[in-house]
C-alpha cells in the first residue's frame, strides 16, 4: 500500500512538516504501507506554471499522480489568514476532480494560537469533502504551545490509527455478500419496513389477474 503526505510547510526545519511526520508515524506504527513526502515549497514555481499554462511540468505531474495513486493520504498546511494556505489550496485545485473520491484522508493543520483550531473544520474538511474525499473523524490541529504536551500526542495516536484502519483491506471489501431469493425492495429496506413490504408483495400476488384472462373478459363484454 501507498501512503502520500502533503505538506505546505514553507519554512525549514517546519511545524507543520514535523506534524506531517508524527502523523505518518503514528499510521505506519499500525499499517504496512509505502510512505512518499510531497513537499509543496519545492514546488510552488511548478504549480505557478500550471495554472498559466495548463500543463504541469515533470516533478508536479509526477506529485499529482502520486496523490491520485495512494491508498491513503495526509494533508497538513500552515494557517494563513484564519484558513489553509494558498499554496495548499492551489495544489488541490489542480488535483483531478475524482483522484480523492472515497480515498481516506487524515488532515492536520498547524498555527501560532490555539484560536485557529477549529480551522480543520470550517477550511479544511469541506474542501475534502467537496472532492469526495473519505474524511476520517480525527483531525489534528497543533498550535506553537502544543508541541510537547500529553493532549497532542494522543490526538496523533488516535488520527494515526483511524487513518491505518481505512487504509486497511478489510475496511474496502470489493464484494457485498447477498441473500439468495430475496425480494431487492424487502433488501434494502429497514428492518421496520420489511413486513411491511413483504406483505404487500403478498397481497399484490394474490390480486394479480392475468392480462389474458383480463382481455377476454373485455371482449365478452
Amino acid at each position: 500500500m501507498k501512503l502520500v503526505v502533503v505538506s505546505a510547510g514553507l519554512s525549514s526545519p517546519s511545524s507543520t512538516r514535523l506534524l506531517a511526520d508524527r502523523l505518518t508515524a503514528a499510521a505506519l506504527a499500525r499499517v504496512d504501507a509505502e510512505p512518499e513526502v510531497i513537499e509543496l515549497r519545492d514546488l510552488a514555481t511548478e504549480i505557478a506554471q500550471h495554472f498559466v499554462t495548463g500543463f504541469p511540468p515533470a516533478r508536479l505531474a509526477a506529485a499529482l499522480d502520486a496523490v491520485a495513486a495512494a491508498d491513503g493520504l495526509i494533508a497538513v498546511t500552515p494557517v494563513f489568514a484564519a484558513s489553509y494556505s494558498g499554496l495548499f489550496k492551489s495544489f488541490f485545485d489542480l488535483i483531478d476532480k475524482d483522484a480523492l473520491t472515497g480515498k481516506p484522508v487524515l488532515l492536520g493543520a498547524t498555527g501560532g494560537t490555539a484560536r485557529h483550531s477549529l480551522v480543520t473544520e470550517h477550511a479544511l474538511r469541506p474542501l475534502f469533502s467537496h472532492l469526495r474525499a473519505l474524511v476520517l473523524p480525527t483531525a489534528v490541529y497543533a498550535a506553537s504551545e502544543d508541541w510537547g504536551e500529553d493532549g497532542l500526542a494522543r490526538r496523533i495516536t488516535r488520527a494515526g490509527a483511524e487513518l491505518a484502519r481505512f487504509m486497511s483491506p478489510a475496511a474496502h471489501p470489493t464484494s457485498h455478500p447477498t441473500t439468495p431469493d430475496v425480494d431487492t425492495a424487502a433488501a434494502i429496506a429497514p428492518r421496520s419496513l420489511t413486513g411491511a413490504i413483504t406483505s404487500l408483495h403478498a397481497t399484490t400476488a394474490a390480486t394479480l389477474i392475468p392480462f389474458e384472462q383480463r382481455l377476454a373478459a373485455l371482449r365478452a363484454e
